[in-house]
């Protein structure tokens, strides 16, 4: 029994849960199951292995924000520990929470992008529990009414190696409420304490819970990602993982195909989407192995341990805890208004319109993508890693507004050459040495035939020493000119053809796709500076003769 899981399809998730002929993929109430074999292709659900995998997610993204959710201290990441913590931060007594707009705008808006109905009463409420660093002793949470209920959200995965092959899933949004952050505990080993820092207390947060519809670790990490452009192209959040501004709790559970759901795990606080993949794939094994021992799977609360690569236990959740959920005594309810709701002499300044947030909703990335095939005639599963690499896009299209070249061809230099070079040296597309412009007056080096795409790699190559020469410089510098003599080409061809003697009898019997290696023997005898058409069409006609 195995997880198969992987990244391709060009940013596009791919997903194939395996045992035996394959596994199952949950679907949506009233929607029968699709299960996908160990090749990704789809198979009968009669043909499933006994176990039935079921992932939920509830999702903690931090409010992009200058202030926090109820007090005026700022919000900034890696700042001295307690240096932006307020009275009512630290829970002294008499203080009051005040409550941001901002923040409350950021709901809404994220609410009407994952199709949600936005509630126009909702109401807050005391979580109770203890820890260090909740100083009040409780979280203001909306446990009773959240502030957006019943969306959606759209995502793809791919279905096998072929790029083609993609899925595009639903999974169900159950709700969306707006919650304070606690503090941070930072524990000190060599002094054996723990220290504790109310920088992150009283952040606004957005608890996204997701319906338990994904049934694998890429579809789960495939979802979160589409959220995380979601909000990124909002603004609502900026959703950086590693900085904790997006934390996953993972809700994992085996069943037997028509049996009841089965006892399930909470992975929590996962910050990355490599590891929430690993996370859910690992659970899932370990609850069916456990199973299939003959064992039990406890209501438990456990942990992903990213150097071993598995789980591990935190704390048991079978004495379900009591949180004591109270109404907020000191916040009213939070009303929001739409055009036909908003009174008449309402000032506008001090309400919430969700009508007018709706209208000024940006182009969601589903939609971008559909831009970007439509506009530029590119591939889908391009579509996908342009969005999922931040600046591509942009570094995308200043390319095709500089460049002569066609997009289809522009898009496989900055897929095949530019993303490969930035991922290897592990940058950023804002990080690269090669810019927009430099990489649009290299292409159309190619597109005049000044020089041949092979030259024109190793111009590339020059170019991200960043030593502040431009393609034509290093052109000139190393003599990677096309060769224009067509009578010296001639001579470099018919010499070519002249030692290739087997390759000669293969092409006249009739195997023209030997012609590709002496096309390839004239590029290296001119180092690239051949045009590869021009080639072809002279060896043709000394072939032919």
């Amino acid at each position: 029994m195995a997880a198969a899981a992987s990244r391709g399809c060009g940013g596009v998730w791919r997903c194939a849960w395996q045992r035996g002929a394959g596994g199952p993929v949950p679907a949506p109430r009233g929607q029968r199951a699709v299960t996908f074999n160990a090749r990704g292709g789809v198979v009968q659900p009669e043909k499933c292995g006994p176990w039935v995998p079921v992932v939920g997610l509830e999702i903690h993204a931090q409010i992009s924000s200058n202030s926090k959710l109820f007090s005026g201290s700022q919000v900034q990441f890696a700042a001295p520990p307690n240096s932006l913590v307020s009275f009512f931060d630290a829970s002294l007594p008499g203080t009051l929470p005040v409550l941001n707009r901002r923040c409350v705008e950021a709901a809404v808006m994220t609410g009407l992008a994952l199709n949600c109905s936005v509630n126009k009463k909702s109401l807050f409420d005391r979580k109770h529990y203890f820890y260090a660093d909740l100083p009040a002793g409780y979280q203001i949470t909306q446990q009773r009414v959240p502030i957006a209920v019943n969306g959606s959200l759209s995502y793809s995965v791919c279905t096998d190696n072929k790029m083609s092959q993609m899925v595009t899933k639903t999974v169900r949004i159950k709700q969306i409420q707006l919650e304070q952050d606690s503090g941070k505990s930072l524990h000190d080993d060599t002094r054996s304490q723990t220290l504790v820092d109310l920088n992150r207390a009283g952040v606004g947060l957005m608890e996204v819970v997701m319906e338990p519809d994904m049934c694998c670790g890429e579809e789960a990490a495939a979802a979160v990602r589409e959220l995380q452009l979601i909000l990124q192209t909002l603004g609502s959040s900026q959703a950086v993982m590693a900085e904790g501004q997006l934390r996953v709790d993972a809700n994992v559970s085996v069943h037997r195909p028509g049996e009841p759901y089965g006892v399930r795990t909470e992975v929590k606080n996962i910050n990355s989407l490599r590891f929430l993949a690993k996370a859910v794939d690992y659970e899932i094994q370990r609850q069916i192995e456990e199973l299939e021992n003959g064992g039990t799977i406890l209501n438990e609360t456990r942990a992903f341990d990213s150097k071993l690569g598995c789980t591990v236990p935190m704390r048991d959740k079978e004495a379900k805890q009591d949180y004591r959920f109270m109404p907020e005594p000191n916040l009213p309810p939070l009303i929001l208004y739409d055009t036909k709701s908003l009174p008449a002499n309402m000032n506008h300044q001090q309400v919430v319109n969700i009508d007018w947030i709706h209208e000024r909703l940006p182009d969601l990335p589903s939609v971008k993508r559909a831009k970007l095939v439509e506009q530029y005639g590119i591939l889908p599963e391009h579509s996908f890693t342009l969005l999922n690499e931040d600046g591509l896009t942009e570094f995308f299209e200043n390319v095709v507004n500089q460049t002569q070249m066609k997009p289809k061809k522009v898009i496989g230099w900055i897929l095949k050459d530019l993303l490969s070079y930035l991922k290897q040296h592990s940058l950023t597309v804002k990080e690269s040495p090669v810019s927009s412009f430099l990489l649009a007056d290299l292409l159309n080096l190619i597109e005049k035939k000044e020089i041949s795409s092979t030259a024109a790699k190793q111009v590339l190559s020059e170019l991200w020493k960043g030593e502040g020469k431009t393609p034509l410089d290093i052109v000139k510098e190393k003599k990677l000119e096309l060769i224009q003599d067509q009578k010296e080409l001639e001579e470099i061809c018919q010499a070519v053809i002249d030692g290739q003697e087997n390759e000669v009898m293969a092409i006249k019997a009739g195997n023209r796709k030997v012609l590709n290696k002496l096309i390839g023997l004239v590029q290296r005898e001119t180092q690239g500076r051949s045009n590869p058409v021009l080639v072809k069409q002279l060896l043709e006609k000394k072939l032919s003769e």
